[in-house]
């Protein structure tokens, strides 16, 4: 069994001991430590509101009922959204006026896991600073239940399906009639999760009417692996040909992750949803582009073609986020096919993602594989190097640093070195000794001996 306790929430796998999986007095119990979190941070607040989501795991309905009884207990009024999505929270938390939000979701990790994400009165993910302040008042047990007279109160609202969809229709870049026009043939993995109903949804409103669902049933029973890496995508890969659909969509289970499968077969490549999509903004709306130290060139790339300007962040959704606040950046994200389109909301959001990806290929009127083929090619490889605890790996990245002083060199996060159009970024795991290696490269060959080469360098640097 395994429960992680970390800065942007808890998550960990269902039964166990308490403390060493997520069992219901781990969920009532960090619960109860944002709920007073939000209390302390309101003061002059008569009444808390929390928004809470789920995605369909088996566990989901479980874990809800707990979490959403303890900030009853605590005196907080709770709109339960029931099943629903990521993205849809994180718009539903300012509509609201509420103060905070919990997603009950692991996201990419299998059935077995489940977690609580948590979110502020702007419907982002909390900093880290609070984030430390909920697993003080955990570790501390802090907490002050209300008495009878000031329970909390429970609204079930099933509408912010349509509001979120009504939302992404209302954006100016979305090009509903293109998309129409084109009568589009789709295909849906939703891994039997909110997915498959959020996506088929957003895509009739849209106008697309040949919709092939495949694993839509929002049971929780995922049928493979849930994150959308090509190894898993097969049958969607495969449906598609039989079906002689023009593009896939799929998306992990809390729908913040969005990939795609080209008419082919082919991957368009997760690091290339973003690609796709921030070249489709920023020649609608000319502007900035933000992604992680981690993601793929190829947005650096195209924001430059068009004469704007790139920059990288911290690994991390809520890094990524800052440094788009800061650099007023139109759209931003991270190569796991997470889109950050900030006229919406500051998060992942896989349904605006499709309509603008919709719109981009509804107005080239090209192949989805054409499309991919139209951008910069590039391979990232990921590896790691294992070292023992007693090595200093600030060191060994600082004396990286400077043996590539006449390269480019960003030291935000770790030390990423740019060598012309090739990278490679290292860092440091937080978790256990080892030094994360990420390279890209034009191909899979030239990325691994990129990457090779930079770990025989810190091998005899150590």
């Amino acid at each position: 069994m395994t429960l992680i306790k970390s800065i942007s929430g808890i998550r960990g796998t269902i039964g166990g001991k308490v403390n060493e999986g997520l069992t219901p007095l781990d969920a009532v119990k960090f619960a109860a430590a944002y709920g007073t979190w939000l209390i302390a941070r309101n003061p002059n607040q008569n009444k808390l509101r929390v928004v809470i989501g789920r995605d369909a795991r088996i566990s989901g309905q479980m874990i809800s009922d707990l979490v959403v009884s303890t900030l009853i207990g605590l005196g907080i009024d709770v709109i339960n959204l029931g099943l629903s999505t990521t993205p849809t929270v994180e718009v539903a938390v300012p509509l609201e006026d509420a103060q905070g939000g919990i997603i009950l979701t692991a996201s990419h990790n299998p059935k077995q896991w489940n977690a609580l994400k948590l979110l502020n009165e702007l419907g982002e993910f909390i900093s880290g600073a609070d984030g430390n302040e909920v697993l003080t008042i955990a570790e501390n047990e802090s907490f002050d239940f209300a008495e009878v007279d000031d329970l909390g109160e429970v609204n079930n609202d099933d509408t912010y399906l349509k509001k979120h969809i009504d939302a992404i229709l209302a954006l100016p870049i979305v090009n509903k009639e293109a998309i129409k026009n084109a009568n589009f043939s789709v295909v849906v993995d939703a891994v039997n999760s909110t997915g498959g109903i959020f996506v088929p949804a957003m895509l009739k409103a849209l106008g697309v009417n040949q919709i092939t669902e495949l694993y839509c049933d929002p049971t929780g029973h995922f049928p493979h692996n849930p994150e959308p890496l090509p190894e898993h995508l097969t049958d969607l890969s495969a449906k598609i040909k039989e079906t002689g659909a023009d593009v896939g969509f799929t998306v992990d289970p809390d729908v913040d992750r969005l990939a795609m499968v080209c008419e082919d077969g082919s991957m368009f490549g997760e690091e290339y949803t973003l690609v796709a999509v921030g070249d489709y903004v920023i020649s609608k709306t000319p502007g900035t582009s933000v992604s992680n130290l981690s993601s793929t060139r190829a947005l650096r790339d195209v924001t430059e073609a068009q004469g704007q300007t790139y920059f990288a962040s911290a690994v991390g959704e809520v890094n990524v986020v800052n440094k788009m606040k800061a650099e007023n950046a139109v759209i931003g994200g991270e190569g796991n096919g997470g889109i950050i389109y900030p006229e919406l909301h500051y998060g992942r959001d896989s349904l605006v993602g499709i309509a603008l990806f919709l719109s981009l290929l509804a107005e080239k009127k090209m192949k989805v594989s054409e499309l991919r083929d139209s951008y910069p090619a590039y391979t990232i490889s990921k590896n790691k190097i294992q070292l023992t605890p007693e090595i200093d790996v600030d060191n060994i990245l600082a004396t990286m640093a400077k043996r590539y002083v006449n390269e480019e060199v960003d030291s935000t996060d770790g030390v990423k070195i740019y060598i012309g159009k090739e990278w490679v970024h290292l860092r440091k795991s937080n978790t256990e000794p080892i030094i994360r290696v990420y390279s890209e490269s034009k191909s899979k060959d030239s990325a691994d001996a990129f990457a090779e080469r930079i770990i025989n360098e810190i091998k005899s640097i150590i």
